[in-house]
């Protein structure tokens, strides 16, 4: 669907925020996109109410907007991401002088559903990992390289724009660590286990040098061509292994990000240790993983409960 033609005002401060976001909240490509795409359907509707200019811009007019987005069947995440959108530019606008009073001060919206992640189970790992081995055994650069990733992906529980951002200094083989660059530019320290090590060892050793050229630069991961490996293709790669290991529901690096958090927790790791791994800024969010700890719970039950 094209866009519609918003007054230059609109445009101009579509521009600005886009740029606010960038340079002083160090938000993601993808994470921008989303925001920018949340504000012109707000600017849109807004035009469509009459309103055409920003100081204009009430109370009355956010909760129209969000009500129509509810109405078009947008889940209660997506009104929640919108409505944190909406707060976020106001915030911006005054501080801007673009607006003189901040609209959504009273702004509410749904509360996002706190879904429960997808996990993969304990043999369908081994499943996973084993064949990735065998694959990777056969020498070709590119199933080395696979193999490397889902270990680490595993191991480590990192975001897929992380993995596809680290460099080889990043990694110290010594300690079994790795430097990680999270959302907002966090800095974080990330330990990983020895399946991990060996497979990204035999990528240094055997896959990566088969594949770099003078366009690799520093990157750890690299693609077919000898560029930095981009997050479409990690992508790719973890949802057709989920695909051949059939019986999962699992469809995307994420799952394995789900996976090593849970069964961190499984084996009785420390909650605030899995926020500081995962790099989650709130609690909260790593609380998530508790409710699908089942096996913890049943096995806490079990030796605490006199009549188990």
């Amino acid at each position: 669907m094209e866009n519609q033609e918003l007054p230059p005002a609109y445009e101009q401060a579509l521009a600005g925020f886009g740029r606010y976001l960038e340079a002083e909240r160090a938000r993601s490509a993808h994470t921008r996109r989303a925001y920018l795409s949340d504000l012109r359907s707000l600017l849109e509707y807004a035009v469509s109410e009459g309103l055409t200019d920003l100081p204009g811009l009430d109370l009355t007019t956010l909760r129209g907007w969000l009500g129509a987005q509810s109405q078009a069947g947008m889940s209660r995440s997506t009104l929640a991401r919108r409505s944190a959108t909406a707060r976020s530019f106001t915030t911006w606008a005054l501080r801007e002088e673009i607006i003189t009073v901040d609209p959504a001060l009273r702004l509410r919206a749904p509360k996002a559903e706190k879904s429960l992640p997808g996990v993969l189970q304990s043999q369908q790992l081994v499943r996973l990992l084993t064949g990735l081995e065998q694959a990777a055994a056969e020498g070709s650069p590119i199933p080395v390289r696979n193999r490397a990733i889902v270990e680490v992906l595993y191991a480590t529980g990192l975001r897929v724009g992380e993995l596809a951002g680290l460099d080889v200094d990043d990694l110290n083989p010594d300690r079994r660590t790795l430097r990680v660059v999270g959302k907002g530019n966090k800095e974080r320290t990330v330990p990983y286990g020895v399946p991990a090590a060996v497979a990204v060892d035999d990528w240094l050793r055997r896959g990566r040098p088969s594949l770099a050229n003078g366009h690799s630069g520093p990157a750890l991961f690299l693609g077919s061509r000898g560029n930095r490996v981009d997050q479409r293709q990690v992508r790719t790669v973890v949802k057709d292994l989920f695909e051949a290991l059939g019986d999962t529901s699992a469809t995307g690096p994420h799952a394995l990000r789900h996976s090593a958090a849970t069964h961190l927790l499984d084996g009785g790791a420390d909650l605030r240790a899995v926020q500081e791994i995962l790099g989650h800024s709130s609690l909260a969010t790593t609380q998530i993983y508790t409710h699908v700890s089942v096996e913890r719970l049943r096995k806490s039950y079990q030796q605490a409960h006199p009549r188990a």
